[in-house]
This record gives structure tokens, sequence and C-alpha cells, in this order.
């Protein structure tokens, strides 16, 4: 085997050299944490479809009928899951974390390798002045140029580009055309303004946090909308109870109404009670109508938001299954709740985000204040010759160029850098001031419902003997009435009482319920109780 020259020699490490920086620029770079500055990277789960979880169990047995007719049959589950399918705001709100991850592919762009490839041919022709003869001889010049680069951004704040180009000239006045070849090396590190992986990294890491903060907004706006569907389906359900407790109360009156008609004829009563019966009778049918009315514009309202893929959906009834009896539901101290909310709230966690991000945009506009500096250097070897392959093949010879040296730069005032370092600084303090005051509301809220849940559950034990004792009342001036010692007008009188407790006794529980539905939602816990996964799960770190 013939021996290497210190020609060739040199010539491979050239080589090897830019074979390293190629392979360099196309590795992927691990730039995200779960702090968004520095540590251990992490997979962030991009998985925002929401979903019952393994253990959620199906409260009713309703399913939709296969028909486009028909009553549409649901329990409270199936109206959640019909929501989370279909509900069309619901659609639009879920794009907005993969919106916002498209820009942190922009910024991750910024490390992507950008290949340059660039070629002209060019002629010019003019006049040259002969030494020799002193008079003017015309020319003819042919220029051939070629490059290409491979240049890479890598988090330090280093430049990298690796460069080969050809350049070929052949004039008229001279005997052969000239070829030069030139395979080079640039290396450009900041040392101070743009160095450092921090500084370098904030723009994506702040990109991360924005995707992270999408999320818990879309957990916040999951959150409301399951509530709503609840709050929307016990009103719906109260709706209907509610006719049937005015039917009840109506075909009750009617018959009183008769009865008082037979007294009156027989001599029993004075025409005058007749009066007070008719009132209630037509109070009751106004009542009727009221309720009828409320009852369909809730039912709409409920199909808006669980929007069941069927025909004429607008048209269709909807019956509910639920239970009849408050659900057994033991309440922890509000403290415990308290301290629930301010770890699992969205709104709280889109606030510590902020502060992040603050953080971050503090670390870029510090790094402003520096001024530039970037040392460079250039290192590559060229090859001269007649044609272009001998001047590759002259690349093995000794000739090299390099080139070393600092460039600087600072403006005088520097007004525009310490203006956004300290927007950047008052920024901050604010955002940790708005999460003081936000998690002061939560408190507030949280503690609020518990109160609520509270009264509403003590609520149903005093409205359910509310009731039984209107029934009472009712029956005694009935009977009365009867033998003559009482009015018409005190029994309609107890016969509005009965109607309004025994509405009462079911607004309780309704109530009840609603109350539970605002406390989890106000901890941050609905939808985990409710076995439905979505974004914004985990909670940020304090």
């Amino acid at each position: 085997m013939p021996a290497i020259g210190p020609g060739k020699r040199k010539l491979i490490l050239a080589a090897g050299i830019c074979w390293l920086a190629v392979a360099a620029s196309c590795a992927p770079i691990t730039v995200w944490s779960e702090k968004g500055i520095g540590g251990p990277a992490r997979t962030v789960q991009r998985d925002i479809a929401m979903k019952p979880a393994a253990t959620e169990q199906r409260d009713g047995m309703a399913a939709l009928p296969p028909a486009d007719t028909g009553p549409l049959q649901i329990s409270i589950h199936d109206a959640r899951m019909l929501c989370l399918e279909h509900n069309r705001s619901l659609v639009v709100q879920r794009l907005v974390p993969e919106i916002q991850q498209t820009f942190e592919d922009q910024v991750q762009s910024d490390f992507d390798p950008v290949l340059n490839l660039e070629t002209a041919v060019g002629r010019t022709r003019g006049e040259r002045l002969e030494d020799s003869e002193s008079r003017l001889t015309a020319f003819t010049t042919d220029t051939l140029d070629g490059m290409i680069s491979l240049t890479r951004l890598f988090p330090t704040g280093a430049t990298l580009a690796v460069e080969a180009g050809t350049q070929m000239e052949d004039a008229s006045y001279k005997q052969r055309r000239l070829q030069s070849t030139r395979l080079g090396l640039t290396a450009t590190q900041p040392l101070l303004q743009g160095a450092g992986r921090q500084v370098n990294l904030a723009r994506l890491d702040q990109a991360r946090l924005d995707t992270r903060m999408s999320e818990f907004e879309l957990r916040s706006f999951a959150e409301t909308l399951v509530a709503e569907v609840e709050n929307t389906f016990w009103d719906y359900a109260l709706a209907r109870r509610r006719i049937e407790i005015v039917e009840k109360s109506l075909t009750v009156v009617r018959q009183q109404l008769r009865e008082t008609e037979e007294l009156i004829s027989v001599g029993r009563l004075a025409r005058a009670e007749l009066a007070a019966v008719r009132a209630e009778v037509a109070a009751q049918e106004q009542a009727l109508i009221e309720a009828q009315a409320r009852k369909e514009t809730i039912r709409l309202r409920l199909l808006r938001l669980i929007n069941p893929p069927l025909a004429a959906v607008w048209d269709r009834e909807v019956e509910v299954i639920h239970a009849a009896a408050a659900p057994e539901v033991v309440v922890a101290d509000a403290a415990k709740h308290v301290t629930a909310a301010l770890r699992r709230h969205p709104m709280v966690n889109q606030a510590r985000l902020a502060i992040q991000r603050g953080d971050l945009e503090i670390i870029r506009t510090r790094n402003g204040l520096l001024p530039v500096m970037d040392f460079f250097i250039t290192i590559a070897k060229s090859g001269y010759a007649h044609s272009f392959a001998a001047a590759v093949e002259d690349l093995d010879r000794d000739g090299f160029d390099a080139l070393a040296g600092v460039r600087i730069a600072y403006p005088l005032a520097n007004r525009k850098a310490g203006a956004l370092h300290r927007h950047a600084l008052k920024s901050r303090d604010q955002a940790r001031r708005a999460l003081e005051n936000l998690c002061q509301l939560v408190e507030v809220d949280v503690r609020a419902a518990c109160i609520e849940v509270r009264r509403t559950r003590q609520q149903i034990d005093a409205s359910a003997a509310t009731r039984r004792l209107d029934e009472e009342k009712l029956r005694i001036e009935t009977e009365k009435l009867r033998v003559g010692k009482s009015t018409s007008f005190l029994v309609a009188q107890a016969q509005r009482d009965l109607l309004a407790s025994r509405i009462a006794e079911v607004g309780a529980l309704t109530d009840y319920l609603k109350a539970l539905v605002e406390l989890y939602r106000q901890d941050g816990s609905l939808l985990e109780r409710r076995g439905i996964v979505a974004p914004g799960g985990a909670p940020t770190d304090e």
C-alpha cells in the first residue's frame, strides 16, 4: 500500500471535520424540560381527546334510539359523553393546543440545518490596455461560480457552517482558463450576548409553556362545559317534575271545584265560595303553561349542549333517567378542598406557568443588555488548476487559509434593551401578584361552594318536613270545608302552599346536586370524579 503523504493527510482531516459537522447538523436536539429551564428532558403528551377512564361505570342504562323518532332517553352519564363527543364549542376549543403547538415547531426551526446552493454564470466583454503596445484590445471573460453550504445554529449560540465552492474563469487574453476549488469550515461562538443554552432555548421553552397553558385552558373549558351540562340536566329533570306536580295539583283543584259546586247545589255552601276555587283553578292552569314553556326552553339548551347526531334533533322530546334520592356524599372540610383547588385548579396552574414564562423573558432581556462579542474562526483548503478535476486534486497540496477574530458591537445608549428588561421585570411582578389574587379568589369561591353544599343538603330534610306539614294542613282544611267549618279561600291557600312546598322539595334536591357540581368544579376535581381524561391533568410545580 503506498504511503500517505502530508498533503493527503491534511485533506483527509479536513474532510473528516466537514463530515462530523454535517452529522452534527442533522442530529436532533432535545431542548424541553419539565420546568422549561434546564433539567432532564421529558416527553409531553399531546393527546387532547377526552374519554371515560377505564374504571368509569355507566350510571344509566339508556341509549340513543336507532330510529329518528321517539323520545331521546339519556342519563347524566349519557349527557356528559354526548357533550364531550359532539359539542361544537368544545370541538373548536380542542384545536387551540394543536394550533399553539405549531408555534413550537416554528421556534424549533431556528435550530434546523439550512442548506444553501448558489450558482452563477457570467460573461464580460470589454477592452483592456496592452502594456507592450499601449493600445486597447477587446477581450471576453466567461465565469462560472458554484457554492454549497450547510449551516446550523446550536443551543449554545454557536453557528457552524460547512462550505464547498468552485470558481472558473476563462479570459480570451489568457492561454488557458483558471479553475479553483475551496472546502472550508466556519464556526462562530457568541461570548456575551447570545451565549448559553438558557438564552437560546428561552423562546422555545416559552412556546412549550404556552402550549401547556392552552391545555389548562382547554381543561378549564371542559370542566365548565361538563358542569353546565350537568346543571342543565338537573334543571330539565326539575322542570319535568314541576309539570308533574302542577298537573297533579291541577287535578286536585278541579276535583275540589266539582265538590264545591255540588255542596253549593245542595245548599251547604254559599255561592260566594265558588270564586276562590275557580281562581285557584285558573292560577294552576297558568302555572302549568309556564312550567311547560320553561321545560321546552331548557330542553333546547340541553340539546344544544349534548348535540346528538340525530335528524330533526330540535323536535325530539327528551326523557331523563336519574336517581330520585340524594347521593350519599361525604364533603370534606373546606380547608382540604381549598388545598386541592390551589393545586389542581386550571386557572391557578395557568397563572403559575405565566410566572415561569416571565422568568424566561427576564433571562432573554437580561442577556440583551450585554454587548455583542463573537469569536469566529475559518479554516479552508483551496486548490488551483486549469480544470475542475485538477483543482480538486490540488487540494492535496499544502495550501490553506485560516482566519480567526472577534467582532464587538454595543449600542451606546442601549435604551431598547433596557426598556425590554424593565418591562419583563414588571410583567413578572404583575403575574406573581395576579397569582396571589387568584388564589384568594379561588379560596373564597371554594369556601362559598362548601357552604352552599351544606345549606342545600339541610334544605332537603327541611323542605320534606314542610311538604308533610302542608299536606296535613290541606287535609284538615278540606275536611273542615266539607263540614262547613272552613272556606274555599283557606282551602285554596293551603293548596297553593302544598304546591309550593312540593316544588321546593324537588328543587332542594336539584340545588344540592348542582352545589356538588359547583364545588367539584371550583376545586378542580370535576373531570377526575367523572372519570374523564383531559389535558392539564398534571399540576405544575409551584
